[in-house]
């Protein structure tokens, strides 16, 4: 745990070090914390940092003002330092599946759903929107078999056309930049495709 007793070195400390939660409170020498709150939300380092604010103002607009600014959280003083703990836990928790939900990690594979980058063994390789798209359709049912249908329709937004070659063009890329790991896409004849990979 981290403290900071005035609004600019609390900014400047969020903007280097990496915090599960941010506690603020609104009224701050050299700069309060609805300003503090703000900078935070616009800085991409930060902006998905979970805050609660912990103030004296307890009304309803300033609970209001607050969560509208992009607060997860609003406790008022005099507070439980029971209740101030289990909230902070939970927001912990919440950003934590939150993070799992964006980001698909398997094997030597890592997507993240967000920015749609794709990284080999902790190394980024360039993807087409295509390709990612129908990467992440695979490791979103890993083990299970695609049909070629439920891929076009996933992928491009239509049903396969009989004798289009568009899914194995793709597929036949997508493999070549994969490298060693290109088996982990594995053919199911006339039917479709699976990822497997090995824990």
């Amino acid at each position: 745990m981290t403290t900071a007793f005035d609004g600019n070195k609390g900014l400047e400390l969020a903007r280097a070090e990496k915090y599960d939660v941010v506690v603020l409170d609104l009224m701050m020498p050299e700069r309060d914390g609805v300003s503090i709150l703000k900078a935070l939300r616009k800085d991409p380092r930060t902006e998905e940092l979970p805050v609660l604010i912990l103030s004296a103002r307890g009304q309803t607009e300033d609970r209001i003002a607050g969560l509208s600014l992009g607060a997860n959280d609003y406790m008022t003083k005099p507070f439980s330092p029971k209740e101030l703990v289990l909230r902070v836990k939970g927001l912990v928790r919440r950003n934590v599946s939150s993070e799992s939900e964006l980001l698909i990690a398997m094997g030597p594979f890592e997507l993240d759903k967000v920015k749609s980058k794709f990284y080999l063994n902790g190394e980024p390789v360039e993807l087409t929107q295509t390709e990612f798209s129908l990467l992440l359709n695979l490791c979103e049912q890993k083990g299970s078999v695609i049909s070629r249908p439920d891929l076009f329709k996933a992928v491009w937004g239509y049903t396969e056309e009989v004798k289009s070659r568009t899914l194995d063009t793709h597929m036949k890329r997508l493999r070549q930049k994969l490298g060693e790991h290109s088996q982990a896409i594995e053919t199911i004849r006339n039917v479709g495709y699976k990822i497997v990979i090995k824990s």
